[in-house]
């Protein structure tokens, strides 16, 4: 404990509350205004200077708490390394403050715990861990203890488990290799203390005023003076003319009404769901050329639903977006008739019975309750006419083999009538493995065509779809446990499902708007490189692109750049995808240099440093973490990005008028 210290984010010492505050005054307006204050209290215009005093006190109080709201950023990170720990030390397993942690310490972590520390993990048995915050990956990620390489970006980093993430499934062992300000969270914290606070277009344009402003009243009161001493006039009564002259100049009432300028477009962009934390945020957003957007959520629905189905041969689209059971399934553009389509009934049957979540409707929006890609499946089956409370009771379940890394698949088992059925739904080439039929478009039992199935997913998957197969089996009426060995021969395989994350539709819109405003829009993401780009493309983000597909880089290719190269790729790509929270501060900091005025999106610990940095940094308000809010000057009450190009409509109204 001595060596390493205590296992916390340790907070940059701050400058005194007084200090804080007497800084809010150090600017060139402020300087003119406290002149015209003494000056005017020389003249015994008290009046006068207490007005002129009052406002620029009231605009040093509402800087003052403002900067106080953005320190909270860091000791939202600090408190969210402070957790319990289970560690194994001298042979014997005890649980004791995270902030004890060291080095060289085992530690065992389960579901729903919080990883205390960067840990090195040795032994795992269906882990998964949500890293979302972290990385900016919606999926949470599968960890074995195989060993990966040393270039590899965070998300990739699957040995690893990282501190302040979340144990969704499965349970763990790994050794401490990092603790406190060495972790990967504790370097976010460094990054985001260490990001520039960058002068607004507005505070340029009244500092560069304020500087001209200030010459031409010296000027013109030393001429007045030097012109009224020449005709004669005595020294005082010079002065005092010239001290009236300077008065009379300065506009003591320019602070109040930029004030309240933008107090105005503070309140109409709350009413297009857009919360400003800062004032001078109004002009910055309306000054924004370019807007660097997070994917899931903001650009998406954050609702995996299913679009492609392929079952006997036959490829089937389904309509309706997110976990709303409402849309159809559709052949050749028509509706279906399940009963003419036995192998999509198969596959679809499949999907809804084997899985352990659920969808509720909770005031008019669907929610997932559970693995979000089991929600899909659940959703299409749904639209199909195929539901729980019908389903569930035709098939019992009388048994199961849960999810595993190493098989990469689920199975359960069903009573139906006089037989008992075993459905497996899985990784396409995990499903093959297990099956040696497959089901034609008639429901007749055939030979199955691996390479065909393999060719169909990849192509599912070439449109940035993710792709599960599924299967079944009828089995011995008596059978009541269900284990590897039933799963692993004699499967018929029934189809495949595709699914993705779907773009919003108003989010198509606000990105033509955007564009057509002369904003540029590039989507950022921890997701996979190839889902990013076609998301992009139905968005119509545009970019460079190669062979008509829209080029997306990825965190991997970015490492070798420099910032020169940085900068020339920042500006003509539109996706980045796997980026790690240095890459998404370098490309804001890339798009600055290159005289950009950015504005930047986030909801995760990640996104903390670039939200920070960028000249207007724009927060989640329902799925945003607290690190994300503290470091932004605005909030989105609905996640959506629509909210943002309807507020930078409000923002530039709001400084043109």
């Amino acid at each position: 404990m001595q060596q390493y210290g205590e296992n916390r984010i340790t907070t940059k010492k701050s400058q005194s509350s007084i200090v804080r505050f007497l800084l809010q005054f150090h600017q060139p307006l402020i300087y003119i205004l406290l002149g015209a204050t003494a000056l005017t209290l020389l003249l015994e215009e008290y009046t006068d200077a207490a007005v002129i005093f009052a406002v620029v006190l009231i605009n040093s109080i509402i800087g003052y708490v403002q900067e106080i709201k953005a320190l909270k950023a860091i000791d939202a990170l600090s408190k969210s390394m402070s957790t319990r720990a289970t560690v194994i030390r001298d042979g014997r397993q005890s649980e004791i403050n995270s902030l004890g942690l060291v080095p060289g310490d085992i530690v065992v972590v389960q579901p729903g715990d919080k990883i205390p520390a960067d840990l090195r993990l040795f032994a795992v048995k269906n882990l998964q861990v949500d890293e979302s915050a972290l990385t900016g990956e919606s999926v949470a990620t599968e960890k074995n203890p195989e060993t990966t390489n040393g270039d590899a970006l965070l998300g990739d980093r699957h040995n690893m488990g990282f501190a302040t993430t979340v144990v969704t499934y499965g349970t763990g062992k790994g050794l401490v290799v990092a603790t406190g300000d060495r972790t990967e969270v504790g370097k976010i914290n460094q990054s985001i203390a260490s990001a520039e606070e960058l002068d607004t277009p507005l505070t340029l344009k009244i500092k560069k005023f304020s500087h001209t402003l200030l010459w031409i009243i010296l000027s013109l009161s030393l001429l007045i003076l030097a012109l009224a001493y020449l005709r004669g006039e005595s020294l005082a009564d010079a002065f005092m003319v010239a001290v009236a002259l300077m008065v009379g100049a300065i506009p003591e009432g320019l602070p109040a009404a930029v004030t309240i300028m933008l107090a105005i477009g503070v309140a109409q962009m709350a009413k297009r769901r857009a919360i400003i934390r800062k004032l001078v945020a109004v002009e910055t957003l309306g000054s924004a050329n370019v807007i660097c957007s997070d994917k899931t959520g903001t650009l998406t629905e954050n609702q995996m639903t299913v679009q492609k189905i392929l079952a006997g041969g036959e490829a089937f689209e389904l309509t309706g977006i997110g976990y709303n059971p409402e849309g159809n399934v559709l052949f050749n553009g028509q509706t279906v008739d399940l009963s003419e389509k036995p192998a999509l009934q198969q596959v679809l049957t499949a999907g809804l019975l084997c899985s352990n979540s659920r969808i509720v409707e909770e005031g008019g929006r669907w929610t997932a309750e559970g693995d979000p890609t089991e929600a899909a499946l659940i959703s299409a089956a749904e639209k199909a006419g195929i539901t729980r409370q019908q389903t569930e009771p035709q098939y019992p379940r009388l048994d199961e083999v849960p999810f595993q890394s190493e098989n990469q698949y689920m199975g359960s088992l069903h009573r139906h009538e006089d037989q008992t059925v075993v459905f497996l739904k899985g990784s396409v080439e995990s499903v093959i493995r297990c099956a040696d039929r497959a089901l034609d478009k008639t429901g007749q039992i055939v030979p199955i065509d691996s390479a065909a199935v393999q060719r169909a997913a990849e192509q599912l998957a070439a449109e940035g779809l993710r792709v599960l197969a599924f299967a079944f089996k009828t089995s011995d009426p008596d059978q009541r446990q269900l284990d590897q060995q039933d799963l692993s021969e004699g499967m018929v395989f029934t189809g495949l499902q595709g699914m993705i994350d779907p773009p919003r539709k108003e989010a198509v819109d606000a990105v033509a708007l955007c564009q057509q405003a002369g904003i540029q829009v590039k989507m950022i993401t921890g997701d996979h490189a190839l889902t990013a780009a076609n998301i992009a493309e139905q968005l119509g983000i545009r970019g460079q692109t190669e062979n008509e597909r829209l080029l997306a880089l990825t965190g991997l290719e970015l490492q070798g750049f420099s910032d020169e190269q940085l900068q020339e790729v920042a500006g003509a790509v539109a996706v980045f995808a796997r980026v790690s929270p240095d890459q998404k501060l370098r490309l804001v900091k890339a798009l600055q240099a290159s005289g950009k005025v950015v504005a930047m999106t986030g909801d995760g610990v990640n996104d903390g440093p670039a939200l920070k940095q960028a000249n207007i940094g724009i927060a989640m308000g329902i799925t945003g973490t607290e690190v994300a809010k503290d470091a932004s000057d605005m909030l989105l009450t609905d996640d959506n990005f629509a909210s943002i190009e309807a507020a930078v409509e409000e923002g530039r109204g709001s400084w043109t008028t």
